[in-house]
């Protein structure tokens, strides 16, 4: 309660207030029109924040990424087409319902699910954060090293299709992130003699080049929106409250395994959305309507998602180690304002903690409130056409990344990135490793040559310490159950 109330004086300034909201209302847009992510917005915005000061900065990128898993319901239950990639299971009952006269009530039940997953997480970050802060004290550079490592694997084998793939760009990542000057022999590293390389491959222009002027070549090559929009009827707004009441299990379920996985790096919302939506199938007394309409199944896919976006958070303020790539564009606006995450951070700075968790808590009812009244409006969005949003993305693009560092360099990373990142999109290979690799990758290799420094050279240092054998094993799990299960698939195909 102290947290929240010293919270809720940070949050009542005008600077604070607005970016809540101006974040809200982008991340809905943004969720609302097929084919924009959050993660492209964000990357645009990343520049911005850095003017801003801490707390308006953060709350302005998590606005944005909140509203959006919410706003993502809309296209999927009238059009069938997520608005966000997390809402693909929305639209397996959601868009059946609306097809039967009951759109009304098929968001109803997506925004109230969304909100209650959405609090829920905001007070398991409350709860857990600080409790991990307080044991990621015991921490060394061992344990740094072997906490960077299993976050690498678990993003690499959260893309259980494209594993390979994965750690292919993660590696691409790890070596992007070396190049530069190495301060500790002043020699340079892959820099070919060029001197705008010597500070190393900028994380905002490689952001705003993989996820926003990628996905803008991808709209670009689209032809206009011509989908069917499904009228608005049914029910009121609220009468989602109703039937949430009645899957009560389903939602404190749903919610618990959504604040599990965010905990985990590189599962997230795919992880809890798929184990949510497969217990609830599971548990239900008809399990044959899942996927023809079943309020339950939406109440699982929405209420899992958004009791992620808070909980995700906590790796990254308890040991400042960032799930995905959304989390690592917070980092960066940590570390612009020379907030560094973990331990010292509750300790120096608790009103900024307390902050955080205010002003996430505001996101949520702002979001709910806008959308519960705003929905008849919002839908029109859904009409914009792709290649207008695509034009307009990219040149922001150019701009965001200009106007960091005001180097004409940062344009040309940009737009390289952005044209690897269109064919990586194209052959569906995931470029979040490549990310989490640069912010990754310096961590764990200089954590690494710490940790060995200290031993002599001796690699058992990892192995001596309890917290780092422990990750140790964790990783060594992972790999194995990764192993095990593929062994089990090839042979049930043959």
């Amino acid at each position: 309660m102290d947290a929240i109330l010293l919270g809720l004086n940070e949050v009542a300034t005008l600077n604070v207030i607005m970016a809540i909201v101006i974040g809200a209302l982008i991340g809905v847009t943004i969720g609302s029109i097929p084919g924009l992510e959050p993660a492209g917005v964000m990357a645009i915005l990343l520049p911005v924040t850095f003017a801003m000061e801490p707390l308006p900065g953060v709350s302005l990128l998590l606005g944005v990424y909140g509203g959006a898993w919410y706003g993502g319901a809309i296209p999927a239950i009238l059009m069938n087409t997520p608005g966000t990639p997390v809402a693909v299971l929305t639209t397996y009952d959601g868009y059946p319902m609306a097809q039967r006269g009951e759109a009304r009530r098929a968001l109803s039940i997506a925004y109230t699910s969304s909100f209650v997953g959405g609090l829920i997480s905001v007070f398991s970050l409350v709860m857990l954060a600080p409790t991990l802060s307080q044991v990621a004290r015991q921490f060394g550079s061992a344990e740094f090293a072997m906490l960077a490592a299993l976050g690498m694997i678990f993003v690499v084998l959260a893309h259980r299709q494209h594993v390979v793939e994965a750690a292919m760009m993660l590696g691409l990542g790890i070596f992007l992130s070396n190049i530069g000057l190495d301060l500790s022999y002043s020699t340079q590293i892959y820099t070919f003699d060029q001197s705008w390389l010597l500070s190393g491959i900028p994380l905002v222009p490689a952001v705003i080049g993989l996820f926003a002027m990628s996905q803008a070549f991808v709209l670009l090559s689209q032809r206009g929106n011509d989908a069917q929009i499904t009228k608005l009827a049914g029910q009121g707004f609220f009468s989602g409250v109703i039937d949430l009441l009645k899957h009560k299990v389903t939602v404190v379920r749903s919610a618990a395994l959504g604040v599990v996985m965010g905990l985990l790096p590189g599962v997230g919302e795919f992880g809890s959305q798929f184990f949510s939506y497969t217990l609830a199938q599971k548990f239900s007394k008809p399990p044959e309507q899942f996927g023809r309409g079943a309020p339950e199944g939406l109440i699982a896919s929405e209420t899992s998602n958004n009791a992620v976006t808070a909980s995700v958070m906590v790796p990254l303020l308890a040991f400042g180690i960032p799930a995905d790539a959304l989390m690592a564009m917070l980092l960066a606006v940590f570390m612009v304002h020379n907030y560094v995450p973990g331990p010292a951070l509750f300790a120096e700075r608790p009103e900024f903690i307390s902050g955080l968790y205010v002003s996430l808590l505001l996101m949520n009812v702002v979001v709910f409130t806008y959308l519960t009244f705003a929905t008849k409006w919002i839908v029109n969005l859904t009409r914009v056409r792709g290649r207008f949003i695509g034009a307009f993305i990219l040149v922001l693009g150019f701009i965001g990344s200009y106007s960091q560092n005001y180097q004409l360099t940062d344009c040309l990373i940009a737009l390289a990135f952005s044209i690897f990142g269109y064919i990586l999109k194209r052959n569906d290979i995931p470029a979040v490793p490549i990310i989490l690799g640069l912010v990754l990758g310096p961590l764990f290799l200089n954590r690494t040559q710490q940790a060995l420094g200290v031993s002599n050279g001796d690699l058992t240092i990892f192995l001596q310490r309890p917290i780092s054998l422990t990750l140790f094993i964790l990783i060594l799990l992972s790999i194995g159950i990764y192993i095990w299960s593929q062994y089990r698939r090839h042979k049930q195909v043959n």
